[in-house]
C-alpha cells in the first residue's frame, strides 16, 4: 500500500464516475496530506494495489456539485493539469467532510509552497454580499438549471412538486448566490420571509412558526418546501414511484455505504444502505445508480442482528472478506452477511439496528 497508515487523513467509500466510460462505480478511497488514492474492493476485500490516484497540489474542489441529475451529493475536484473527478458520497455530512477535508490538505501544501492561501474559518466569518432576490428566485425557478421539483413523502404524506430544504441550500452554494451553508440558509430565509417560498408538511411549517428570522429556512432534507403559489405551475415534473411509500416515509436514522453479500451468487457488492424509524425498514441501494429506488429492504420487526467473528469464515459467508462482519436474520427467517468498513461502523450499525428492532 502506497499511503504511510500514520499519514492517513481520512478513509471510506466514495463512488467515482469513470474518465473513459462514464459510469459510477464504488471504489476505497484513502486521503493522504498530498494526495488522494483509491483502490477497488474485490470478493469482499480491498485490493493491496492501488488503482488510481489524484494529486492535491493546486486541485480546486466544488461542493456541491449539482450538474449530475439525480446525484446531490457529489462533489468535484479539479487539478491542476485540467481533470476533473467526480465524487459521491453517501450523505450531505459525509460529503461535507470529505470535501472540507480535502480543502485543508490542499491549504496546507499551498502554504508549505509558499502560497497565499485563505484560511477556511475565513470563509464562515464571511457576511452575505448584497443579493438580488429577484434574479435568484429566476435562477432557482428555471426549468434547465433551477433547482428540481420531484415528490417527496414526510410522515406518511406525499408532497408533489416540492424540494428539501438541504437541496435549496446546496443549489445556492453551487451557482454561487451565497459562499458557505450558512450564507445560503440565511438568503433562503429572506426569500421565505419575502413569499417567493412556502412551508410543505410539519418540519418546515412548525420551524417556520417558531424560529427567528435567520433561522426560519430549515437545512435539512426532511424539510420541504416549494415555490409560492403566485408562480406559474412547471408542467413537467414526474412523480417519484416507490414499491411502497408507507415503509419510505420513516425518519432516516442512519446512512452510510457497506458492503452486501448476495443470496444467489454469493458474491459481494457495496451499497448504500438507509436505516428508518417509525416504521422501521433498512433499505439498501446500489449507489452507481441512484438512492430513490432501493434494490431491496426488509421490516427490522422481529428481526435478530449479531456480529460475526473475524477469525475465519462463519458458515454461510462466501469470498475472500476483508472483516468486520454482522448477520441480519428477518422474521421471515433471510440471512444478510454485511460488511462494515471498520470495527467501530459495525458496533454503531449494529447498535442502531437493535433499537429499531
Amino acid at each position: 500500500m502506497e499511503a504511510d497508515e500514520r499519514q492517513v487523513l481520512r478513509e471510506g467509500f466514495l463512488v467515482k464516475r469513470g474518465h473513459l466510460v462514464h459510469n459510477w462505480k464504488a471504489r476505497w478511497f484513502v486521503l493522504t496530506p498530498d494526495k488522494l488514492l483509491y483502490y477497488k474492493y474485490d470478493g469482499g476485500r480491498r485490493d493491496s494495489c492501488q488503482r488510481g490516484k489524484i494529486l492535491l497540489k493546486d486541485c480546486q474542489i466544488t461542493c456541491p456539485f449539482l450538474e449530475h441529475e439525480g446525484r446531490p451529493l457529489v462533489f468535484r475536484l479539479h487539478t491542476k493539469h485540467g481533470v476533473d473527478h467526480f465524487l459521491e458520497a453517501c450523505s450531505r455530512e459525509e460529503r461535507d467532510e470529505w470535501a472540507g477535508d480535502i480543502t485543508a490538505a490542499v491549504q496546507k501544501l499551498a502554504v508549505a509552497d509558499g502560497a497565499d492561501a485563505k484560511d477556511p474559518k475565513d470563509a464562515d466569518e464571511s457576511q452575505l454580499h448584497d443579493v438580488n432576490l429577484s434574479k435568484v428566485l429566476d435562477a432557482m425557478y428555471d426549468v434547465h438549471s433551477g433547482i428540481r421539483l420531484s415528490s417527496h413523502v414526510e410522515q406518511g404524506s406525499t408532497y408533489s412538486n416540492c424540494f428539501s430544504g438541504s437541496a435549496v441550500v446546496d443549489w445556492l452554494v453551487f451557482a454561487q448566490f451565497a459562499l458557505t451553508r450558512v450564507e445560503a440558509v440565511t438568503l433562503a430565509s429572506a426569500l421565505l420571509e419575502m413569499g417567493c417560498l412556502r412551508t410543505v408538511g410539519l418540519r418546515s411549517v412548525e420551524a417556520f412558526r417558531t424560529a427567528g428570522l435567520s433561522e426560519q429556512f430549515v437545512d435539512d432534507s426532511t424539510a420541504l418546501y416549494s415555490f409560492s403559489d403566485s408562480l406559474k405551475k412547471r408542467a413537467n415534473v414526474k412523480a417519484e414511484t416507490s414499491l411502497s411509500a408507507v415503509e419510505l416515509s420513516g425518519k432516516v436514522m442512519k446512512r452510510g455505504y457497506l458492503l452486501k453479500q448476495g443470496h444467489r451468487r454469493k458474491n459481494w457488492k457495496v451499497r448504500l444502505f438507509v436505516l428508518r424509524s417509525e416504521p422501521a425498514f433498512l433499505h439498501y441501494y446500489d449507489p452507481t445508480k441512484d438512492d430513490i429506488s432501493p434494490v431491496g429492504g426488509f421490516t427490522l420487526r422481529g428481526c435478530l442482528v449479531s456480529s460475526l467473528d473475524d477469525n475465519g469464515v462463519p458458515s454461510g459467508v462466501k469470498g475472500n472478506i476483508q472483516g468486520n462482519l454482522f448477520k441480519i436474520i428477518t422474521q421471515a427467517d433471510t440471512h444478510y452477511f454485511i460488511q462494515a468498513p471498520t470495527h467501530q461502523e459495525k458496533m454503531d450499525w449494529i447498535d442502531a439496528i437493535r433499537v429499531e428492532t
